[in-house]
């Protein structure tokens, strides 16, 4: 394959519906370097956006999308219909709990909730 097979148009779906893109990546670009470029393009105006590349989820076709992987990696049929967009949806990790759980009550710490059936 060369030439324009090469490049592939991805747009990524936001959780409230909107998007960011598309953009034309080569298929040798890291699912990693993808998600480098949502954090340089996330709109400042929605609340909880990501901080760094880790509390970012990359999806397509129905698979969680692993940052050693490379687009061309990934690739399903659906890449491959001439002058289409790809949609990859991104969900956000929301910040860990138990940094908010160390400085909470202490008696709600250390407590099993092991159930035996």
């Amino acid at each position: 394959m060369g030439g324009v097979g090469d490049q592939l148009d991805i747009k990524f779906r936001l959780n409230d519906g909107s998007d960011i893109g598309p953009k034309t990546f080569p298929a040798a670009t890291s699912i990693a370097t993808l998600k480098e470029s949502i954090l340089a393009q996330w709109p400042r105006e929605k609340e909880n956006g990501p901080r760094t590349v880790k509390d970012v989820k990359l999806i397509s076709a129905g698979k969680i999308l692993e940052n050693n992987r490379t687009v061309n990696d990934c690739r399903s049929q659906l890449y491959d219909i001439p002058g289409s967009v790809t949609t990859m949806h991104v969900v956000i990790q929301p910040p860990s709990l138990e940094k908010e759980k160390k400085g909470g009550d202490p008696s709600t710490q250390n407590k099993c909730v092991c159930a035996i059936l």
